[in-house]
């Protein structure tokens, strides 16, 4: 138990970030050449998406996902799922084939290479600035207008107490589902806070579930709405965390 948890498992997570910087180092090219035209973003996403299986398997986790329902590959959504770890990015790029765009905190552009990509594709968001957040509705509105969707981690970070077993909703990600139209695709993560979590000593390899809901559809919902679609989604990924059907 000494050499696990004071050996093996720093080394391990030490390692989490030497392959991040490696895969980017590796798949560099691609990554530049995808991220120099706006159009060709559903290119760089096939690309991150090779990324983050790299990530994954190179960790030893293994994705098991269930789908209730699969999206339309032709269509706009807007995925969001629980947040617990920073393998969360790589888990949700792992798990859905339709093209989306991060909307994430604009302070992770300040990580060293990965920072590099994240600024250039995806929509960040000061949420302390009300300009920075009419920003990124104008942001959503041009990416879902050229046929990409929107990923957002509605609690709006890890909460500091890992007890904490979903967080409450911020309302952005509902917000801009009802003004598009698009419908919201809840999905559990179940095994992120376990396999990798802020707490350093500690994690480990193994399998990471994933459930994919039904969809939530925002079809002729109004702003007035949107209290009671985010707290339909929250339930449904409440309930699965705390019943699990995979």
């Amino acid at each position: 138990m000494f050499l696990k948890t004071y050996v093996f498992i720093p080394i391990w997570r030490v390692w989490f970030y030497i392959l991040i910087a490696l895969t980017i180092v590796i798949l560099f090219p691609f990554l530049l050449v995808s991220i120099s035209k706006k159009e060709w973003y559903p290119q760089f996403f096939v690309v991150a998406r090779v990324w983050a299986t790299m990530i994954l398997f190179g960790m030893g986790f293994f994705p098991k996902i269930k789908k209730e329902e699969e999206p339309d590959t032709s269509k706009s959504y807007m995925f969001v799922a629980n947040h617990t770890s920073m393998t969360d990015i790589m888990l949700m790029l792992y798990a859905v084939k339709n093209p989306f765009v991060f909307v994430g905190k604009k302070e992770l552009a300040k990580i060293p290479l990965f920072g590099f990509f994240y600024k250039r594709t995806c929509i960040l968001v000061d949420r302390n600035n009300a300009k920075s957040r009419k920003e990124v509705f104008d942001a959503a509105q041009q990416r879902i207008h050229s046929g990409l969707s929107i990923c957002i981690f509605p609690e709006g970070g890890v909460p500091e107490d890992e007890t904490i077993l979903l967080d409450t909703f911020k309302d952005g990600a509902f917000r801009l589902a009802i003004d598009h139209q698009i419908p919201i695709v809840p999905m559990t993560f179940h095994d992120n806070k376990k396999r990798f979590p802020y707490t350093f000593l500690s994690g480990g390899p193994g399998l990471m579930r994933v459930k994919s809901h039904r969809f939530v559809h925002t079809i002729n919902q109004l702003k007035d709405d949107k209290k009671n679609i985010k707290e339909v989604v929250r339930n449904t990924i409440l309930n699965e965390l705390q019943t699990p059907s995979i």
